[in-house]
């Protein structure tokens, strides 16, 4: 994944504006129905099906910990690639709504705040500034753990033979 795109998916949880790299993101879907999984973390929501591929939709703002995802007509998934030492993995992140694809400059992003925000510092990029609209530009490879990946690559299936 390369630093030189200052293009970003924003999205919401909650009153927060939130953006992802679009370089990490495949796809938005609507939501659609989500098959629980057994012994999987809460934030985990269990796997949709993608094309015949089962993908893992985790419930960004229960990792945040705010209240978990209620659906209503706005709320979709994000489909991201994220890096799980060194394999990129597939997987659902459910969000209230999508925004739109923005470009913020770098010279608009200003370092996490070490506090002032209920989520992680290692889980944020930057601050992006957009007009006088601060948006939290996340690190999607930080935001889940290699452990937790690996837990839902499982779940999904993967490695997936090739048919």
């Amino acid at each position: 994944m390369s630093d030189t795109t200052n293009q970003f998916l924003t999205f919401t949880l909650g009153e927060e504006v939130f953006a992802l790299d679009i370089s990490s993101v495949r796809e938005v879907l609507e939501y659609t129905a989500i098959t629980k999984v057994p012994r999987m973390p809460e934030s985990i929501r269990g796997v949709i099906n993608l094309r015949g591929r089962a993908v893992p939709v985790v419930d960004v703002r229960l990792k945040f910990g705010m209240p978990e995802t209620t659906r209503t007509v706005d709320t979709c998934i994000i489909i991201v690639e994220v890096n799980l030492a060194g394999e990129e993995t597939v997987l659902g992140a459910l969000a209230d709504s999508v925004k739109e694809v923005m470009d913020i400059e770098p010279g608009d992003i200003e370092p996490a705040p070490r506090m002032g925000t209920s989520i992680r510092a290692d889980f944020i990029r930057g601050i992006g500034k957009h007009g006088d609209e601060f948006i939290i530009l996340l690190d999607i490879d930080r935001v889940f753990s290699d452990e937790e990946l690996a837990q839902m690559a499982e779940t999904a299936g993967e490695p997936q033979a090739v048919e």
